[in-house]
């Protein structure tokens, strides 16, 4: 009778291995660091903060809670990951180190978070002018999106409260540039907020525009070749009129509410003016019609310019319709300052704004599902290092990866590429990390690295 060995093969576990490096695929976002020149831009904006006799560089600190968090970290402990491997990541700082740094930005308020984020918009524009046809405003135009997030608390924290949700917690307002079908998208802004602050609160969304065009390149920070994009909670009087201020001229596809006066205007709608809505692959898709009601409502007092468009669809099996829906169909409206263009087109282009909620599903699996600190400070600083995180997760894409591998999302980055291991070799006084061929993104990595390589360095 044979014994039964089971599924796997049975192996030795040992712990006395120095050789090996876990993770050894972050070496990507390492590189990505120092050809962008991130490293020397955020070390120099966070220079005053840095003590005198200190071994631990700010910047650095701040990185390398960036980089854990970019692996899958949602705590400031871990860091601890980076801290085991100082032949990748250098000299890494102590728990209680990083804790007195995130303490002491905290405290110095709007100032150190001014300096981070000017460190961030001018290695972006760098990033971009790297990427070339490949960067979201090659062909001269930027899309940025905001919308609103829920971040649940689980014990008593500084300005968590019930949400609209009848949840607990925050809710803060985020911004992203898209990247279009050949990429994901990037952080441009993220405002904090109680958990009882309102989803169409005009103020918070002027706000979060003014940080998200900060981030961009000057010459696209004003003018319509920058289009803001948001849902409902974004169609207020006072948010379109900032967007169409003299002198800022941005380009906007907002969300509107379904009012009576619009209810009442597309019930006016005759049946030949409703044209054929278009699906995802821009070609007409069953069901769905749009059509422009810009003249039958009262617009006298918003901004000049503004179109109003609706569009009606039957509703998917079991969705609920509501009063102001029509005959069956499901309603909804947008409001454009876009001249001309196929009605079809303009609706398809606001409907991609549900990109961003691809965004924002990321953000929470790169340090979004919870807020960790107490103090809302201190949850600023750390929105601006999962911030930094992510546009790490979306800068290496963009400058290392090609084809289909451009567009992964930072859990399968993290599956493939990141948690690859390798061994660590040193010769003529260099370290070198070898992956093994065996790994089936062994090549990826490789590719990846080489064009990283092949990049010009910064200033």
């Amino acid at each position: 009778m044979s014994k039964r060995l089971g599924l796997y093969p049975r192996v030795r576990v040992e712990g006395s291995g120095n050789r090996a490096v876990s993770q050894a695929g972050v070496v990507l976002l390492v590189e990505t660091v120092r050809k962008v020149g991130l490293d020397t831009t955020i070390s120099a904006a966070l220079t005053p903060w840095r003590k005198p006799r200190t071994v631990h560089d700010p910047g650095k600190i701040l990185l390398d809670v960036a980089l854990a968090v970019a692996l899958g970290g949602d705590c400031l402990a871990d860091i601890g990951m980076l801290r085991a491997e100082p032949a990748v990541f250098g000299s890494v700082a102590s728990d209680p180190t990083v804790s007195r740094l995130v303490d002491a930005l905290a405290a110095s308020g709007a100032k150190a978070l001014a300096a981070t984020r000017d460190a961030r918009s001018e290695v972006r524009s760098w990033v971009w002018e790297l990427a070339g046809g490949g960067s979201p405003a090659a062909d001269g135009q930027v899309i940025v999106d905001i919308d609103g997030v829920l971040v649940l608390a689980h014990s008593e924290k500084q300005d968590a409260t019930a949400t609209w949700k009848k949840t607990f917690g925050h809710h803060p307002l985020v911004a992203f540039v898209d990247h279009g079908p050949a990429g994901s998208g990037e952080p441009v802004a993220a405002l904090l907020r109680p958990g009882n602050a309102g989803s169409n609160t005009a103020s918070d969304h002027i706000a979060t525009a003014q940080l998200a065009l900060a981030q961009l390149p000057k010459h696209l920070r004003r003018g319509r070749q920058t289009l803001i994009r948001t849902d409902s909670a974004g169609g207020t009087h006072a948010f379109l009129d900032w967007l169409s201020r003299p002198g800022r001229w941005l380009s906007y596809s907002v969300g509107m509410t379904i009012t009576d006066a619009i209810h009442q205007a597309v019930l006016k709608i005759p049946k030949k003016a409703w044209t054929p809505a278009y699906d995802a692959g821009g070609t007409e898709r069953p069901g769905a019609w749009v059509a422009e009601i810009t003249d039958m409502p009262d617009l006298s007092t918003w901004p000049k310019g503004m179109r109003l468009v609706v569009r009606k669809e039957r509703p998917h099996p079991g969705a609920q319709l509501r009063f102001t829906d029509l005959d069956g169909l499901r309603l909804t409206c947008f409001a454009t300052n876009t001249k001309g263009g196929q009605l079809a087109d303009l609706e398809l282009r606001h409907r991609r704004r549900a990109r961003c909620e691809d965004r924002i599903r990321n953000a929470r699996d790169t340090g979004l599902r919870n807020l960790p600190l107490h103090d809302t400070a201190q949850n600023r600083i750390w929105l601006e290092i999962v911030s930094l995180a992510l546009d790490l997760l979306a800068w290496m894409p963009m400058l290392a990866l090609t084809g289909t591998t451009r567009r992964w999302e930072p859990k399968k980055l993290r599956l493939q590429l990141f948690s690859a291991a390798a061994q660590l070799v040193t010769t003529a006084r260099r370290h070198c990390l070898r992956f093994t061929t065996r790994w089936p993104w062994t090549d990826e990595i490789t590719r990846a690295i080489d064009r990283l390589n092949a990049l010009p360095s910064p200033g």
